[in-house]
């Protein structure tokens, strides 16, 4: 096996010299740099993790918990994006991940367990359904840097997207294109829901529309199945809604199943908006109007907030950082007078 004393005999410089090259310091030039990392690459050399780990105390390993009501998993869409950008941040600073769950083979475990198991050196939340469960408190209390994405709990740093905003602007812009009868599908009881909600009726509060307890529908996030029943339910209304916000853009889906069954076009006779912005949204057809929610930047600042954490770089009562994202206008909304 290749060590870091044969490198620095091949490139003639000291064993500290590559080790600080290898970890990116900074009183080694970058053409240092460049050159015995080419080395290292070209004899074959892999880092021993453990012997970093006893060095540093660390084990560079980043857990992940990841756990929503409709199981869809890295199938879905926007929750996969912002993963995806965390563990490309990550394992730019050098990280492995590892996925948090009840149980490692037959062995059930608490979260907080499998963490302290998998020695991880600290661990992201996402859209995990309650909050307060007992394993999910166990964990935001416990000694394991924990970052959560949009939640913010109270001693633990958090990366929220900016939920209040992206449904303010959809509302306006509907409002904008001439809608009144503005109805809301929205999804499973959840920290961003409430936030969706209060923006969808402080909204129309503040540009004086009425608000109509018939238009407002609870429904679940990813599940068209469930969107196209209560879409269908909403145009049959003997005053029906003139446009719907979706929970999400892939339960758009569902809704234009809906339509179509009902001889119904969209938007000449209906109009829709989504939420997220992700890829399918505009594909669909007609494009959606949607929000947009920028899952590079979520899940890149949720792996510098969960380093820096790890690093005693931020405490854990760091102010929540803030993601916005921004209106994509497709053509799923008719203009109507």
């Amino acid at each position: 096996m290749v060590s870091i004393k044969d490198i620095a005999s091949e490139c003639g410089v000291s064993i500290a010299t590559v080790s600080k090259a290898l970890n990116n310091h900074k009183d080694v030039s970058e053409s240092t740099k460049a050159y015995i990392r080419e080395t290292a690459k070209r004899l074959g050399y892999l880092p021993n993790t453990q012997a970093r780990a006893l060095k540093t105390n660390r084990t560079y390993n980043l857990g992940v918990l990841f756990a929503e009501r409709a199981k869809s998993g890295l199938t879905h869409s926007y929750f996969a994006a912002v993963l995806n950008s965390f563990k490309n941040e990550a394992e730019a600073h050098g990280y492995d991940i590892t996925f948090i769950s009840h149980q490692i083979g037959d062995n059930p475990l608490t979260f907080y367990e499998h963490c302290l198991s998998r020695n991880v050196d600290g661990v992201m939340v996402v859209n995990v359904d309650d909050y307060e469960d007992e394993g999910v408190t166990e964990l935001l209390a416990g000694r394991v840097p924990t970052v959560t994405l949009d939640y913010k709990s109270e001693n633990n740093p958090a990366v929220i997207s900016d939920n209040y905003y992206g449904m303010q602007t959809l509302v306006k812009y509907i409002c904008s294109k001439g809608h009144k009868k503005i109805a809301y599908i929205y999804g499973d009881t959840a920290t961003v829901t409430a936030t969706r909600l209060d923006s969808y009726k402080n909204t129309l509060e503040s540009l004086n529309i009425k608000i109509r307890n018939d238009y407002l529908l609870q429904g679940k996030y990813h599940d068209p199945e469930t969107t196209e029943k209560l879409a269908a339910q909403l145009v049959k209304m003997s005053d029906p809604p003139t446009c719907i916000i979706l929970p999400d853009d892939f339960s758009a889906i569902g809704a234009l199943t809906a339509f179509e069954k009902l001889g119904l076009s969209v938007p000449d006779d209906i109009s829709i908006v989504g939420y997220d912005g992700i890829m399918l949204s505009q594909v669909l057809n007609p494009k959606l109007t949607t929000f947009r929610q920028d899952t590079d930047k979520l899940g890149a600042e949720a792996a510098k907030q969960l380093i820096a954490l790890i690093k005693k770089e931020i405490t854990n009562n760091a102010d929540p950082v803030i993601v916005n994202g921004y209106l994509l206008e497709g053509l799923s909304v008719k203009e109507i007078g």
